[in-house]
This record gives structure tokens, sequence and C-alpha cells, in this order.
């Protein structure tokens, strides 16, 4: 007989985590209940997260919480009731088939049985390897290594996803490191001159900053504004006066008329 420990048969029941806040689409304590049957149901965070109409971000991020360790074990056995599940879908399968349809001519004239007789095989040696593996599980066909494999690099991104949590301060860190190795990389192309004149112009500007260095309040600085004299200084181009084209004693001359020109009604226009 295999020695390996059974899953459970029923869910437990598990105290579930405290939130802070009530929010209408937050993890309710009946949002966190009907989360973990749905993961029992399906076997797949994902399809249970969908169910209940949240994230898979939050759902992970919930397991995290304090006060989630109830929630975490009630998360594994329902795990361990879906895998239990989907192996009795594909006994079920194995057993009595899959009825796939059948096209003659592009039309669909009926369906048919198909049986999977590897698949049945892979169930007997992993259900009952003491009579059908030699009290073993077989190992795994070429088949069964590519489905592991997919099936590893899916868990692998989950996990990854899990751990991807970066915050701010790690973000601004990582760019700082990026720069600065950018900037050692273009200092390694410059000649000792411009290396030895990028230090000073370095000094210079970090002993203008200590010192609080204002470029509009340095005469010798093209922007700088000398607003005690500006304040008395008239303006250097007035606007005219509004009448500025009339001069003393003359009118302004009218526009000249647009010349007419005769077409047929104008008799006796000369």
């Amino acid at each position: 007989m295999s020695n390996d420990p059974k899953p459970p048969s029923t869910l437990p029941s598990f105290t579930p985590v405290p939130r802070k806040k009530d929010r209408s689409n937050g993890w309710k304590p009946h949002v966190q209940r009907a989360f973990i049957e749905a993961l029992a149901d399906t076997g797949s965070v994902a399809a249970a997260c969908r169910r209940v109409r949240r994230s898979t971000h939050g759902a992970y991020h919930l397991r995290r919480q304090p006060g989630a360790e109830e929630f975490a074990a009630a998360w594994e056995a329902a795990l361990d009731l879906g895998v239990q599940r989907i192996e009795d879908t594909a006994m079920d399968r194995a057993l009595n088939g899959v009825e796939v349809p059948v096209y003659s001519y592009g039309k669909l004239v009926g369906t048919r049985t198909v049986h999977n007789d590897r698949l049945l095989m892979f169930m007997l040696r992993n259900r009952a390897p003491e009579r059908f593996a030699e009290g073993r599980p077989k190992a795994l066909n070429a088949v069964g290594r590519m489905e592991e494999e997919r099936l590893k690099k899916k868990w692998r991104a989950e996990w990854e996803a899990e751990q991807r949590r970066v915050s701010p301060a790690e973000v601004r860190a990582s760019i700082e490191r990026k720069v600065e190795a950018f900037r050692r990389q273009q200092e390694m192309t410059l000649s000792p001159r411009t290396l030895a004149a990028r230090a000073e112009f370095e000094r210079l500007r970090d002993e203008d900053a200590a010192r609080g260095y204002r470029a509009s309040e340095d005469p010798e600085h093209p922007m700088y504004v000398d607003r005690e004299h500006a304040s008395r200084e008239p303006d250097p181009m007035p606007l005219p006066p509004p009448d500025w084209a009339k001069r003393e004693g003359e009118e302004e001359p009218e526009p000249p008329e647009t010349p007419r020109r005769r077409t047929i009604k104008d008799e006796g226009w000369e």
C-alpha cells in the first residue's frame, strides 16, 4: 500500500483574516470562505478568484497578512481537494472516454467516443503503484515530462509574482545604481584632462549649492536683474498714444474709392 498521506475529504473551518477597513470590493469573511470553497472545486487560484470577482494579487496579499495562518492552512487543504477532484475528472475521462465531433465534407455528421489509454495507465500507475508500477510510481514519459515542465514554469511564475513586491525606495535605488553604472561606463572613454575638468566642475557646483548661490542675484550672470534700478527706469520702449498717426491741424485722408467697372447696365456712363 502507498504511504502517501491522503488529502482531506472536507474543508477545515478557519477564522477569516481580519481587515482594517470594510470595503465593498474587499476580502470580507464571506468572500474568503467562498474563495476557499471555489479553490477546492477548481484547484486553481485564478479560477477561484474569478468566481469571487477578486484579483489573484489580492488573494496572495491576503495570505501574507498577520493573522492569516488559518486562512493559509485552509488554502492548502482546498488545493489538495482541488487536485483530488482533478484526478477524479481525469479518471472519468480515462474510463468513459471523451466525445469528439465527426465532420464529413465540412459538415457535422455526429460524434464518437475516444478513449485515452495512456491517460488510463498513468492514473492506474499513480493511484495503485503497488499493482501497476511494481510498488512505485512509474517514471514519466515524454508527454508527462512536458506537462510536468509546463506546470513547474506556471507555478514558478506564480511564486515569482508573489515574491515580486518592490517598494518605491527600491525602485529609486535601482535607478540610481543604473545611472551610476552608466556614468562610470562613460568615464572610461574620457581623457584624463576631461576627467579633471569634470571633477573641477562638480566641485564648483557643490560649492555653489552649499553657499546657496542664485543666478538672479549674481551681477555677472546673464539672468541677473537689478530690481532696485529696474523699478526707477522708464520703459525703454513706451507704447505710442492712440492718436499717434494724427498730426495737429491735419485730418486723416479718406481712403480712395474703389474704381468702378463699366457694365452693360451702365447706359450713358463715360
